[in-house]
């Protein structure tokens, strides 16, 4: 089946989409097609983001790139704002940071602060509506300010590092908490068994596990997060985690008691739920295909999109593998990185996707439809370019399999035996894991379309 690229991929998502597929079809040429010019690309890729080169892109937008604006607006209003953006951001590509915090400022703030004031259902609705769907890219803004210490200059630090206590609860999140859990607290773990979010103990084409896990994440993990880092022996960052997060509770209890329980629900409860629910469907599907024989290998316990909403719209978070292999790397050079590592994920066996996003690769695992993923979705390298589809097929299969315990200490060695439980933790786990680890379905011998 003919492969067919997104038009709407970002200009670094074509070439590395076009440069995989090219490669694919050389293979499959009887005729010796040449395969990809990586060096070609490669260089492409790096002028682009180098400020000095005349091809030099800076990203302004998500949803319109350069070439789609209008001639007169980009020249009398973007260029000039992009020029002054670029003097505030900390690096000249990621004026769409700027543009994206100006837009919740303005907008969302707006927007919720009127509730307050005049509330009235229907805007409740279309606000919450209109925040989940910035949520993505505020994460994924929020991400790799996070990961990096924030996102514009020192002149700007004081703002820098405000605005995310002002817009972090409207986005759905409590103050600090994504920077604990995700930096201080999965980077450290890398899904591996101490990672109060990892997937390896669940069966991980299960909706009944994938409920499990989701559930466990939303009712205990204000508990077990600051727990963690007590068994860790981090007590500063266990007080601290536990006082934001207690602290934000205490706002929303404050704003939907004392001020409007109605505004308080659309503006910071709903997206505060479905914000927790969708960081768990997003990392189930970033870790939902873990491979059995070295699943402590960043090349084999996470994967790589090429699709429109995790790169276009959420500053290349479809490149999971090159972020947990570098956590700092800027997010504009992920796409290059991966064409220059092209070897070395082929040889890691890693796993690329294109034209699927984590929410719907989550969904057709829990759907078992693996033939579906091989056929249409999976850009197979290296060794998995001499399989069949229906190879391919029963490969994901098996990395969605549950890891005993058993599995856990002879893969990952001390790190499945580094720190006691502490009894809240191991009950939890033993109520919730044990519960799904009980009742998974056994895994379906033939893989489905």
């Amino acid at each position: 089946m003919a492969r067919t690229v997104d038009p709407y991929l970002t200009g670094p998502d074509l070439v590395v989409s076009k440069n995989l597929l090219q490669d694919l079809e050389a293979l499959a040429t009887a005729a010796g097609q040449d395969p990809a010019d990586d060096e070609k690309d490669i260089k492409h890729l790096l002028a682009i983001n180098d400020p000095k080169s005349p091809e030099f892109v800076p990203t302004v937008f998500t949803t319109w790139d350069d070439k789609d604006l209008n001639p007169t607006i980009n020249k009398y209003l973007v260029k000039p704002y992009t020029k002054i953006a670029m003097g505030i951001v900390r690096h000249p590509t990621d004026v769409v940071f700027l543009t994206h915090i100006l837009l919740y400022m303005t907008v969302n703030l707006s927007s919720a602060a009127y509730l307050y004031y005049n509330f009235h259902w229907y805007h409740g609705v279309v606000h919450t509506v209109y925040t989940v769907w910035c949520a993505g890219a505020f994460t994924l803004l929020m991400h790799n300010h996070i990961h990096n210490g924030g996102v514009l200059k020192k002149e700007y630090a004081w703002f820098d590092l405000s605005f995310p206590y002002l817009l972090e609860p409207l986005m759905g999140h409590t103050w600090d908490s994504y920077y604990y859990h995700h930096v201080k607290h999965h980077h450290v773990e890398g899904n591996g068994p101490d990672d109060l979010s990892s997937t390896i103990r669940y069966q991980r084409d299960s909706p009944f596990d994938f409920a499990c896990y989701v559930g466990r994440f939303l009712l205990f993990i204000w508990a077990e997060l600051p727990l963690y880092f007590l068994r860790k022996g981090k007590s500063r960052l266990a007080l601290q985690s536990c006082v934001s997060e207690m602290a934000n509770y205490a706002f929303f209890y404050f704003m939907a008691t004392k001020v409007h329980f109605g505004a308080s629900m659309f503006v910071l409860l709903l997206p505060f739920g479905i914000m927790r629910l969708g960081l768990m469907i997003g990392n189930w599907g970033q870790h939902a295909l873990v491979d059995e024989v070295d699943p402590d290998s960043d090349f084999r316990s996470s994967i790589t999109l090429i699709d429109v909403p995790s790169n276009r719209f959420c500053f290349n978070d479809g490149y999971h593998t090159a972020h947990h292999l570098n956590p700092r790397r800027h997010w504009r050079d992920a796409p290059v990185h991966f064409l220059q590592s092209k070897e070395a994920y082929s040889n890691g066996r890693a796993l690329v996707f294109h034209n699927i996003d984590y929410m719907m690769l989550t969904i057709r695992v829990l759907k078992k439809q693996y033939l579906y993923l091989a056929e249409n979705c999976l850009i197979p390298i290296g060794d998995q370019t001499n399989m069949s589809k229906q190879e391919l097929a029963d490969m994901l299969r098996t990395k969605t399999k549950a890891f005993t315990e058993e599995d856990i200490r002879q893969k990952f060695g001390i790190k499945a035996r580094s720190g006691r439980k502490s009894g809240w933790a191991s009950w939890t786990e033993k109520i919730v894991g044990g519960l799904s680890g009980s009742l998974s379905t056994p895994m379906v011998k033939e893989a489905t379309e």
